[in-house]
């Protein structure tokens, strides 16, 4: 799997009184970015993390024995996961991160090229 973005756990390990985060969230994004693993549906993410939930169209996992929060995307068709947030499990409880991170909300669309549309349309 590809991973996208690592800044963003690096970003939230290197905020004051989340240095504690760094280890788990290395080891997380070392286990999910390493060759061997290509999930293909959300079995095979939940074998991998068993506490993992699935939340809308989000993955959540549990960081650092449940005192950290991931939010992803996984795209199974091209591989790749998209952090979408990482939080303490006390903003994780405050349920905003479900609106900020559309975890309810329809795929986008993908744009139609010109001349590839509806014939007489």
């Amino acid at each position: 799997m590809r991973v996208i973005s690592k800044s963003r756990l690096r970003q939230f390990w290197k905020t004051p009184n989340r240095q504690d985060s760094e280890g788990p969230l290395r080891a997380w994004h070392t286990h999910v970015s390493d060759r061997s693993v290509a999930w293909r549906n959300w079995s095979d993410t939940k074998a991998t993390f068993r506490t993992a939930d699935l939340v809308g169209n989000c993955a959540v996992f549990n960081i650092g024995g449940n005192k950290y929060r991931l939010v992803c995307r996984i795209l199974y068709s091209s591989q790749k996961v998209f952090v979408l947030k990482v939080m303490t499990h006390q903003e994780y409880d405050q349920e905003k991160w479900k609106t900020d991170c559309g975890c309810f909300a329809s795929a986008p669309k993908k744009p139609v090229k010109k001349g590839q549309g509806r014939e007489g349309t």
